[in-house]
This record gives C-alpha cells, structure tokens and sequence, in this order.
C-alpha cells in the first residue's frame, strides 16, 4: 500500500463547556478534503486522545471514517502505546474503515532498538491493517538509526512511517538514500516538511493543514510534479506560519486560529493543556492571513 499526499491530523473541536463538538468535527473533516488533502487521520497527537474517554475516542473515529466513506478518502487512526500487549489489544478494533493504524515507537521506557524491531514485528503480525510508525524521538526518547528503519521497513504489514526527527539529520538522509520505493515516508515536522520532500517523502501529515489545507496540499504536490523553484518558493512562504502555529504546545494555536475562523465553536483544549495567548494568537492569525492572502498558486484562500 503506498500513501502518498496531504494527510491532515484533525484537532478535536470542543465546545466551551468541554464537549465533543461532532458536527464541528465532521465539517472541519469534509473542509481539509475539499482543501486536497488524500485523507485525514484521526486520534493523532493533534487530537489530544489522551484526554478523550473511550466513548470520545470511538466517535471521532467513527465520524471522521463516515466522512471518509462518503469521500473515498484514506483514513489513519492514531493507535498504540509503549506497551507491546496492550498495543496489540488497540490494534485489534481500530474502526471502520481504516487505511493504516498509526502507531508511535515505544516512548519513556526507551527500549534498545532491537527492542523497537521487535514490538512493531509483534504488532505487524497481530494487526488487521497495515501499520504507518511514527517515528518522534523528541517526544519518545528513542532515536532509530538508519539501519534499524530500513529493518523496520521490512516487516511485512509495515506500510511506512510518519517521520518527524526535529530536522534533517545524517540518521535522515542515510534512510532516505535507501529507501525502496513501496515505502511510505510522510513528513511529521511541518517546519521541515519541503526538505523532506525534496528527499523523496511521499507526502505528509502535517498539523498545519487544519488552518491552510490548500497551501500544503499545494506545497505536497509542487515537490512531486514540479516546478523544483515553485516548491521551494511555497516553502518559505509557508515557514511563517508553521513557526506561529507551533509557537505553543500543539494543538493550541491552530484550534485558537481555527476559533477566530468560525470553524469550530471554541478554543477550548483540555488539562495538562493551556489554551494559547492572545498575542500568540494575533501573530498566528497574521500569518495565516498573509499566507491566504499571497496570490501565489498552491497558495489558495484558506478553507
């Protein structure tokens, strides 16, 4: 299975007394599609599912696979933990209609890589659909060299990786050098998104892309098919923005811009979260506006 283009993480929009906002969600998924993305991905970091109940959890996926079905778009579900066994329990039942589960290396206990090799093989092994490893060793405290992603790369039922290192480093370049075309790499870090295209990623999931879906769907495709100097002009004009929107803990920026749009009901996220600054806020609305506002193709008004 080869994912490629824009695949957009959906913040979970609640109301101001701290519910689920469904219709706000559906919108908010329809709207990335009509903005190009390929699909969207559910329960990702930029959902907060760490602070959704079970009941939560089972209803974003469920809205956001309607709305995918009715599409005939991809849909990735953020799933799994730092535990083997209970990974395998929530990979059991990821939801209707899933393309791929993404599931996060084993954070905090910091495993050998070895170890890592051998949790995603169990998991591989045990899951109903294909596996996309979010690679973030600034979050799980384990960094993966080069020759442990090619290993992982390997295992059946492995269909890529969200990749998301915090730049480009030498552990990058090297897997990148290598590797084989069926695999799926999609940019994680929205800041280094067009390096890692002009690599050879075959798409991304990119945060950003709630606020200005047609801007990176635009920014995915330049890199693919060209013109090299318009993608990199898109890049840069996109740098901006990523730096507002990420200028607090995600995803507090993007769901106070997407508040000030009218896209969703409220700003609210929940605990250990704070919502974002007003003056963050300004700079993030700023920046979003003059990306609508460019003129430049790809760069289309935001939806």
């Amino acid at each position: 299975m080869s994912l490629t283009g824009l695949f957009v993480p959906l913040v979970t929009p609640f109301t101001a007394a701290d519910e689920l906002a469904s219709e706000a969600l559906e919108a908010l998924a329809h709207a990335v599609l009509d903005g190009g993305a390929s699909g969207i991905v559910a329960l990702g970091t930029t959902g907060e599912p760490a602070t959704l109940t079970p009941a939560e959890r089972r209803r974003v996926v469920d809205i956001c696979a309607g709305v995918c079905a009715e599409r005939g778009a991809h849909l990735i579900v953020g799933t799994g933990s730092n535990s083997t066994a209970d990974s395998i329990g929530m990979l059991a039942d990821p939801g209707p209609r899933v393309t791929a589960a993404l599931t996060v290396v084993p954070y905090y206990t910091r495993p050998s890589e070895d170890g890592v090799v051998e949790h995603f093989r169990r998991l591989a092994a045990a899951s109903p659909v294909p596996l996309l490893i979010y690679n973030i060793p600034y979050r799980t405290g384990r960094p993966l060299g080069a020759g442990t992603l090619r290993r992982l790369a390997e295992i059946p039922n492995v269909a890529g990786f969200k990749h998301a290192v915090g730049g480009i480093d030498e552990a990058t370049v090297a897997f990148m050098s290598s590797m084989s075309a069926d695999v799926s790499v999609l940019a994680g870090d929205d800041l280094y998104a067009g390096p890692l295209l002009a690599l050879g990623a075959s798409g991304g999931i990119l945060a950003c892309a709630n606020v200005a879906t047609r801007a990176y769907a635009g920014l995915v495709a330049t890199w693919r098919d060209g013109p090299i100097d318009h993608a990199r002009r898109l890049n840069n004009q996109l740098v901006p923005l990523a730096q507002a929107l990420f200028a607090e803990p995600n995803p507090v920026v993007i769901k106070a811009v997407l508040a000030a749009h009218g896209r969703i009901p409220s700003p609210h996220v929940r605990l250990p979260l704070l919502a974002a600054s007003p003056a963050t806020t300004t700079a993030a609305t700023t920046a979003a506006l003059e990306v609508s506002q460019s003129g430049t193709v790809g760069l289309a008004h935001l939806r």
